[in-house]
């Protein structure tokens, strides 16, 4: 985020509460989502907190120098995170997995690495699943690990991307691990800058930032102050997940917290007009420090987060129309 024991079951998808009358949003039919045998609660399961820890080791370790954006610890966490892309069977969107683009004015390269997984009943739509694998690097000869920020958002990210294989969704999804957030949102706006596919087929951005850590057990998901059709899908999962799933964060009048529109790659899709939910914590002692390692993280809450998390996906992705 840029500026200043096991997974819990959760709510099958597509449960929503009455009918959503407000523009391109409307109730799940019984048909619609997975099948009942692979709902969310089955799918998320098997994607334990081993998983999701062993990924957070890998990005988080102290041989991946802190995945500073054009650093050679970045490649390296690329390289790990295009593996796994394979691994999963995702697709390619375009020519390959890496779209570089160029880090401002320094003369280096960051590198987007982005996959599809083509929907079931809307394929030419698209709902966007994004976190930033780059972080602060090495200052002073100390190394920034990054677990919770935001090798917690990848790990996240790439558990729901198995999930979604194994039962595809209704639109397709771009798994968008993005480069330079912290030098800018520089990877998302290289993103918007060159669309892969239609700007206007891009209907929605679920963005993971920092998912990992909270001894509160509070999972943010900021965004529906500015696209309000949206809020009752959340407000129907709040009730219901293994974790405390607060709404706000996002009023330009500071009526519900800080704002964080612009605080993490869900900013650009926000300035170019695609609405967006960002899932992440409040910050913590560790943000940004380098005690930001996995052995910091709150497990528990951390599956908890990601079972809420793909619960959402699944029932905004049903209601989206």
């Amino acid at each position: 985020m840029i500026g200043s024991v096991g997974l819990f079951a959760v709510l099958r998808a597509g449960l929503l509460a009455g009918a959503l009358a407000l523009g391109g949003w409307v109730a799940p039919s019984s048909c619609d989502g997975p099948p009942p045998e692979r709902g969310a609660a089955q799918e998320v399961a098997s994607a334990d907190t081993a998983t999701l820890m062993a990924t957070v080791r890998a990005l988080a370790a102290d041989s991946m120098e802190g995945r500073r954006a054009g650093t050679a610890g970045a490649a390296r966490a690329r390289r790990y995170l295009v593996d796994r892309l394979r691994r999963l069977g995702l697709k390619p969107l375009g020519s390959g997995y890496e779209h570089p683009f160029a880090l401002g004015d320094t003369g280096k390269q960051g590198i987007n690495l982005l996959g599809v997984i083509s929907g079931s009943r809307l394929p030419e739509q698209y709902l966007v699943l994004s976190a930033h694998y780059d972080h602060l690097g090495t200052v002073g000869g100390v190394v920034y690990n990054g677990a919770d920020d935001n090798a917690s958002g990848v790990a996240g990210v790439l558990a729901l991307a198995e999930a979604l294989q194994r039962a595809p969704p209704v639109h397709s999804v771009i798994v968008a691990l993005l480069d330079g957030e912290e030098e800018g949102l520089l990877g998302a706006k290289a993103f918007l800058a060159a669309p892969p596919v239609p700007r206007a087929a891009l209907r929605l951005d679920l963005n993971l930032d920092m998912v990992s850590h909270s001894e509160k057990g509070e999972l943010f998901a900021a965004g529906t102050f500015y696209s309000p059709a949206l809020r009752p899908v959340l407000d129907s999962l709040s009730r219901r997940a293994p974790v405390r799933l607060r709404l706000g964060h996002d009023r330009p009048d500071g009526g519900a917290g800080r704002d964080w529109t612009d605080e993490s790659d869900q900013g650009p899709f926000h300035a170019a007009g695609i609405p967006f939910i960002y899932f992440g914590v409040e910050d913590h002692k560790d943000y940004h420090r380098p005690s930001d390692d996995p052995e910091t993280i709150t497990v528990a809450f951390f599956g908890g987060a990601v079972g809420t998390i793909l619960a959402a996906v699944r029932a905004l992705d049903t209601a989206l129309r």
